[in-house]
């Protein structure tokens, strides 16, 4: 059994990831992180769901059973936990959270004593002292030194300050209108405070929530409701987060989403302006529109593209000393003020854009159009792999010999087959897209 998805251990909670996963993959991580342990502390914090309290529960028990002390934060966003675990000095930080999945699926998320991202080959590691019963055995402590847990509820005040920090001190919110959907999702606090501090008016969406309606038709995947409010309330801007509040998704004043890409162009050209682009270019990812390589390199700027994930994202940064990058998808990576995807930090700068144009959101954020592109999510019932089905080499050589780009992926979290094309010919992208989905779906479900 893999433990380890794109990002982190996901699943259906009680099932995949039930109480004794999480108590036992939060004791492998304790064990490899005991070797170079300097504060034997380690943060834990989760978002809404229900499941959260008995997935929090396993963990502290594990990590303690072998001598770690745990400090709970409670519900608070993932940038969040990789600032908080870096300010407080622990060893390492642990969010509990399935992003954009709903409530039925939980996850775990692991910081080092830096906020960021684990990398693949400590999973591994993990992995290996996971499936290690002598291991995990031996590990386990007596007596007085077993860890002990406290909850802390006051670290919202060091992220809040973190987040007002990003935010240029010559500019206000002052007389903006702005809709925020939370997703009632971790953020559902701090998100409003930060820009109502910051002088906003602020229209909360989607803040109260109960367990169980984290993501459900709202937030970044679902912005009906958001749309539909910032042309109700005449808005400057609408702001979507999504559960964890890693990723934002921007609609403007007309109540027309931005896409992806074109708000990366557009934030990427803007740091450039300022002289705080770093590198001399941004990454994306594989997903990413051909316009905005484009785009980059009319203004002189390179792009990079990585593997899916923002992790992939943040190691091609560090390699190339680049401060910014994203995914199309809302995991926008202000390298300056946050370790991982922040969708607050990153909405404040999309704010900081359009007060400093002194334009409206519709005439900034859309600085080139988009080649013509789809991406259809498909249910598979199982994840045989792309180069074992039979007929699809062909099919991949028939779209490239037709100028047809393409990119085929199982998600990393979810039971799903990515299908991505992009072509300047829309009606034969849309034909092309419709035989492959046809055949995929008699090839993994029968």
């Amino acid at each position: 059994m893999k433990l380890f998805g794109t990002d982190g251990v996901r699943g259906e909670a009680g099932g995949f990831l039930s109480a004794e996963v999480a108590m036992r993959v939060a004791m492998a991580a304790g064990i490899y992180l005991k070797e170079k342990s300097v504060t034997n502390k380690i943060l834990v914090g989760k978002d809404t769901r229900k499941s959260g309290y008995m997935i929090e529960n396993a963990i502290v028990c594990g990590l303690t059973a072998i001598g770690y002390d745990v400090i709970q934060i409670g519900p608070m966003p993932t940038p969040a936990i990789a600032f908080i675990t870096e300010n407080m000095r622990c060893d390492a930080g642990i969010m509990i959270s399935a992003s954009h999945n709903s409530f039925e699926d939980n996850g775990i998320k692991f910081f080092d004593a830096r906020g960021d991202k684990f990398p693949e080959e400590v999973e591994k590691k993990i992995e290996d002292i996971y499936f290690n019963d002598e291991k995990i055995k031996e590990a386990q402590v007596t007596g007085k030194e077993i860890g002990k847990a406290k909850r802390i509820d006051d670290v919202v005040g060091r992220y809040i300050v973190q987040l007002k920090n990003s935010f240029p001190v010559e500019l206000t919110l002052q007389g903006m209108r702005i809709v925020l959907d939370t997703a009632n999702g971790a953020a559902y606090k701090v998100g409003p405070t930060v820009l109502e501090e910051l002088g906003a008016e602020v229209v909360v969406l989607h803040n109260e929530p109960n367990g169980y309606n984290i993501n459900e038709d709202c937030g970044a995947l679902h912005t009906k409701d958001l749309k539909y409010n910032v042309i109700k309330y005449r808005a400057d801007l609408g702001i979507a987060l999504d559960g964890d509040a890693d990723r934002l998704v921007i609609v403007d004043e007309e109540g027309e989403t931005v896409d992806g890409d074109q708000l990366l162009g557009a934030l990427g050209l803007f740091l450039n302006e300022k002289s705080c682009l770093k590198g001399g270019g941004i990454v994306a990812t594989v997903m990413s529109n051909g316009a905005l390589d484009d785009f980059m390199q009319e203004h002189g700027l390179k792009l990079l593209r990585s593997n899916v994930g923002d992790k992939n994202v943040l190691e091609i940064m560090k390699k190339e000393g680049i401060n910014f990058g994203g995914e199309q998808s809302g995991h926008v990576i202000m390298n300056d003020f946050a370790k991982t995807g922040d969708g607050l930090v990153s909405a404040l700068q999309v704010l900081a854009l359009i007060l400093s144009k002194g334009k409206k959101a519709s005439e900034i954020l859309r600085p080139f159009e988009l080649h013509p592109q789809k991406l259809v999510n498909l249910n598979v019932k199982e994840k045989r792999p792309l180069e074992q089905i039979e007929g699809l080499e062909k099919l991949l050589k028939d779209l490239e010999g037709e100028n047809i780009r393409h990119l085929i992926r199982y998600s990393g979290t979810e039971n799903k087959l990515r299908v991505l094309l992009e072509a300047s010919d829309a009606k034969l992208m849309e034909k092309r897209m419709d035989e492959l989905v046809t055949f995929f779906q008699k090839a993994l479900n029968g």
